[in-house]
């Protein structure tokens, strides 16, 4: 018998192996590969098939438990009972289930290198457009062959659902699927169950369920694969069930400029409150996606977004910057390029922006009169950003010119610690500049 270790996940304690079991059933164990709140899963060598799999193992604790064990039991076979009638591509394959002495388990297709969709879903590991959008393409698909065989998944999020290396994607964990099939007979699971950030209106409540509860959860899972940000996120359960329930999430256009009016009206079909307004069909879904899809040739590629990652990352002015600040500034700015002679300021008018040349040469003048010249990673326009009064001066390129525009609005998209850092920078550019002002006045004075 191996020794067990206490743990602690989602607030219980529960007993893991501390040392991986050599055997279960039929199934020689090879490693241990990851861990979630209902079992163990380790990578084994099937020598009848001849073939690596996944074997997830339920908790030793919680089937033990006296009052719940057998519930426990129940939910962690469910996902048996679901999957063992999914065979489709993007759906996680499920082989066998099984008790060994103790041990409860599933056997599982293996993945070799598949991660989920976690990282991918903060603000600085976000794909490409065109490939979220093809994620949520094939999700869509899954999901409504699984809703069309009577299994309804009801724990959408992106730990669920995996990415492998070939930049294809798995649905996994039907572990409390809604079975709606005449030859299923086991007892359903119903109530509140589920991850609360990325239910549906009607599981919050606790109302009866359609399939498109799933839809409403991908929704989630997309707006957070665009953003960066969950779109429902609260410090406490009461109050991310009212935002999930009564309040509509911040719309795309504050976090970043580049997301079409297709992609927005998707996504906002996607989490409509009401069932009845949503896609009712995964199939629906998918045919606006592949409309958009065939749209993206419009929209920056990943290496175009490297490309000014890196061009923001070799400037002084973002010297301190973290890799997630300055991706949040390249998705939320606005980038802009002139030809030579063209206005980027006229003098008199308002604007409230704040400019940071990344390539070229600009020139300030008033009254017709050249004051200065400036270049690559210098900056203008604070008084404007701070006060939003009327220029003083015009700005011409004298160049080819790109530069970044930020203004409050802009700053809005990014997330807090981006719009922190920005503004301590900002503050201290401004400070700089005062001291270089008060000094060429102090030397004018002199003369």
């Amino acid at each position: 018998m191996n020794d067990l270790a206490t743990e602690q996940v989602g607030g219980s304690t529960f007993h893991t192996f501390n040392n991986v079991p050599d055997v279960i059933g039929k199934y020689d164990i090879e490693k241990a590969v990851g861990k979630g709140s209902m079992g163990t899963v380790y990578s084994a060598y099937d020598s009848f098939s001849n073939r690596t799999v996944a074997i997830k193992v339920a908790h030793p604790q919680f089937i033990d438990q006296t009052e719940d064990g057998s519930r426990f039991r129940k939910l962690f076979f469910n996902e048996a009972h679901a999957t063992a009638v999914l065979d489709h591509p993007s759906i996680l394959s499920l082989f066998d289930a099984g008790v060994d002495g103790e041990l409860c388990y599933l056997v599982m297709e293996y993945v070799e290198g598949a991660a989920t969709l976690q990282p991918f879903s903060k603000a600085d590991g976000l794909l490409p457009i065109r490939e979220v959008v093809g994620v949520i393409y094939k999700c869509a698909k899954a999901l409504d062959y699984a809703h069309r065989q009577g299994i309804i998944h009801r724990d959408i999020k992106p730990s669920n659902i995996l990415f492998t290396k070939d930049r294809d994607i798995r649905v996994s964990d039907f572990s409390i699927a809604r079975i709606n099939r005449a030859d299923e007979t086991s007892t359903q699971f119903d109530g509140f169950l589920g991850s609360p950030l990325y239910m549906s209106p009607e599981q919050i409540n606790e109302w009866p369920i359609e399939s498109n509860t799933d839809i409403f959860s991908l929704g989630s899972v997309l707006y957070e694969m665009l953003t960066g940000a969950h779109p429902f996120k609260a410090d406490s359960l009461a109050k991310i069930s009212n935002n999930i329930t009564n309040e509509k999430p911040k719309p795309l256009s504050e976090f970043r400029s580049d997301l079409s009016e297709g992609l927005d009206y998707v996504l906002s079909r996607m989490l409509k409150k009401k069932n009845s307004k949503r896609y009712s069909m995964g199939l629906d879904l998918a045919a606006d996606l592949a409309l958009i899809y065939d749209d993206l040739e419009k929209i920056e590629t990943e290496d175009s977004l490297r490309e000014k990652f890196d061009t923001l990352n070799r400037l002084g002015f973002f010297k301190g910057f973290n890799d997630a600040e300055i991706w949040g500034l390249v998705r939320a700015s606005n980038w802009q390029n002139y030809t030579p002679g063209e206005s980027i300021i006229k003098e008199g008018e308002i604007d409230n922006s704040f400019y940071i040349i990344l390539s070229g040469v600009v020139n300030i003048e008033k009254d017709g009169q050249h004051v200065d010249t400036l270049q690559q990673g210098c900056c203008f326009g604070e008084m404007g950003f701070i006060a939003n009064t009327e220029r003083t001066a015009s700005v011409l390129a004298k160049t080819d010119v790109s530069l970044i525009k930020v203004n409050a609005s802009t700053l809005d998209r990014a997330d807090e610690s981006t719009q922190l850092r920005f503004l301590k920078v900002f503050v201290e550019t401004v400070t700089e500049r005062l001291k270089q002002t008060t000094s060429i006045l102090t030397q004018l004075r002199q003369i």
